[in-house]
């Protein structure tokens, strides 16, 4: 908060520097941003679709390594005649050549005839060593009537880490002569890989085992500690085979790697290469450094464009402000130089506008200050009507006449106190209370002169008598209540209220005479007597009342009548609250 009253404080051209350095600063930064994560996205796409491309490639190469495989069989297949012979020596030969020609991808050929005699390119390592897998491929050979079959990985005591090839030989009544097995080199065929492709791979049967080679102190897929060479943990590969085909990303050790699979060739099997997410952004590496010299410059650009334009803008307004710094007397006002065409002559011509309306305003509170002393003139000229005292004076006269003794001192009472707060001129506004007194001695006498036709009757809450309201205000409007709205009707009664509302005093006078008509209503808006009645107290009449009290409190006070012929008229004196004299 104190930060923001601190920035409140600042001046236009500092605030509007902030502004355009700070909005034009984020839109550079996020169109750096948006670009660099653009580039980002690009870069990763482009990588894993290189990937993709290595990935199928190196499928098809495994492919063609394996027809090579079957090719073999196939012409081992041309040459029964030596091996279902009893010439041992030349089928061992025979073996013996195809797999020094196919070395590259056979590590160890078998011939197993029906009778269970095995012949081998290493027939004396079989002879010594034997291999306990021979029996279940020969099975697996035979469930298939004839063609060609491929065994899952397995250890080999002869080959290492193998799979076997299979493929029945039948002679030409269709009997079974034997079965050939092929044994493949994994670990051959995993570095003849490897340098296709330059990611961390893994080779997937159809059956969900995993075929790889890892180097020690693999760090990118989480292998079994203590294992050489590296094994891969069984619960990762158990999440291979459920990878999709083409890019997936998966979570290794908390790290993200990008798993390009490839489809699965003929023998169901599937290449996967893993990217680590981090690559991309090591490659991103130049391009983050040219953004960021490109933003230190164009900091420095902003900044010195920023300040220029703050400047440019705000020094016609300083010079504006200097100008009306210096005006002292709206009697005569320069007026301020025009001749901009863009926003600061606009403000120029507004301020010379206002500066007009200003003075027409002085002239008109001039005005209405002459006014108001004249209304105050006409009051003091007309504030007792000869014609009230003759009457008060001539019924005090015959009362005494009439030894009423008691009636005239209060009459006389009355009488001097009314002419007392009438002629006070110490101040222009009185306690409600005071005003309510003298409209007391008022109807005092007028009950005198009349009897007791006329009625007046004040409810007025104590907590309102001590709010400041104009003099003789109240005592005029009563006064046309009687002789307009009683007399015709030959008497009745005159009410006094007082209410607060919206912060304003309200104070009603309501009569139970004649009542008026909305053109009578009209009427006593636009009019006022010329010469006071010979009942009037004072020659001040509605209007009177009405424009002294808009005079000193504005537009929005001052009097409302409303009325029904025939029911009564109630006006409202509408005056703001607690006035001070």
């Amino acid at each position: 908060m104190k930060l923001i009253a601190r920035f409140s404080h600042l001046g236009i051209a500092t605030k509007q520097f902030f502004y355009m350095f700070l909005v034009t600063l984020l839109l550079f930064l996020l169109l750096a941003w948006s670009n660099l994560s653009e580039a980002e996205t690009l870069l990763k796409d482009q990588v894993t679709k290189d990937a993709e491309l290595l990935v199928a490639r190196t499928n098809q190469y495994i492919d063609a390594t394996l027809d090579n495989v079957e090719n073999i069989l196939l012409l081992l297949s041309t040459r029964q005649d030596w091996l279902a012979g009893g010439d041992e020596a030349e089928a061992v030969r025979t073996l013996q050549s195809f797999a020094d020609y196919n070395s590259s991808v056979v590590r160890t050929l078998y011939f197993v005839r029906s009778d269970g005699k095995v012949f081998s390119n290493t027939q004396v390592n079989y002879d010594i060593i034997g291999n306990p897998h021979l029996k279940a491929l020969y099975a697996q050979a035979l469930d298939n009537y004839g063609s060609i079959q491929v065994s899952e990985p397995y250890v080999s005591p002869l080959s290492g880490r193998t799979l076997a090839y299979m493929m029945p030989i039948k002679d030409r009544n269709n009997e079974v002569q034997g079965v050939i097995i092929a044994e493949l080199g994994l670990d051959l065929l995993v570095s003849r890989i490897s340098p296709l492709i330059y990611q961390s791979f893994a080779l997937v049967t159809a059956n969900g085992n995993v075929i790889n080679r890892m180097e020690a102190g693999e760090r990118l897929l989480p292998v079994k500690p203590g294992t050489y060479p590296p094994e891969l943990l069984p619960a990762f590969t158990a999440k291979l085979p459920g990878l999709k085909t083409g890019a997936d990303d998966m979570s290794v050790n908390g790290e993200r790697l990008i798993a390009v699979k490839s489809a699965k060739n003929r023998l169901g099997w599937s290449l996967i290469a893993f990217i680590p997410e981090d690559s991309f952004y090591k490659d991103l590496q130049p391009l983050y450094g040219n953004y960021r010299n490109a933003t230190m410059l164009w900091v420095v650009i902003l900044l010195f464009s920023a300040y220029m334009l703050s400047r440019t803008l705000t020094r016609p307004i300083r010079g504006l402000v200097n100008k009306m710094d210096r005006l002292h007397d709206f009697e005569v006002v320069a007026k301020l130089p025009e001749n901009r065409r863009d926003e600061i002559g606009k403000l120029a011509r507004s301020l010379n506008a206002m500066l007009a309306r200003i003075q027409h305003l002085l002239h008109e509170t001039k005005r209405a200050e002459e006014k108001k002393k004249e209304y105050e003139l006409k009051m003091l000229r007309s504030q007792i009507a000869p014609h009230f005292l003759y009457n008060t004076l001539a019924c005090i006269s015959s009362m005494a006449k009439q030894q009423k003794i008691d009636d005239v001192r209060q009459t006389i009472r009355s009488l001097v106190g009314l002419l007392t707060f009438s002629f006070d001129r110490q101040s222009e506004f009185v306690a409600l209370e005071e005003e309510l007194e003298g409209l007391r001695m008022y109807m005092h006498i007028q009950q005198v002169r009349y009897g007791a036709k006329y009625g007046c009757r004040i409810e007025v809450e104590p907590q309102l008598l001590q709010q400041r309201i104009l003099k003789l205000t109240l005592q005029p409007l009563v006064e046309n209540a009687l002789f307009h709205g009683l007399a015709p009707k030959g008497g009745g009664s005159v009410i006094v209220t007082a209410s607060v509302h919206d912060g304003r005093l309200r104070l009603y006078v309501r009569d139970d005479g004649i009542g008026m008509s909305r053109s009578d209503i009209r009427d006593v808006y636009r009019k006022q007597a010329a010469e006071p009645s010979r009942h009037s107290f004072t020659g001040i009449g509605f209007a009177n009342v009405h424009e002294r009290i808009r005079i000193h409190f504005g537009e929005p006070y001052g009097l409302r009548i409303g009325g029904r012929k025939g029911v009564g008229t109630v006006v409202r004196v509408e005056l703001p609250m607690s006035l001070q004299s």
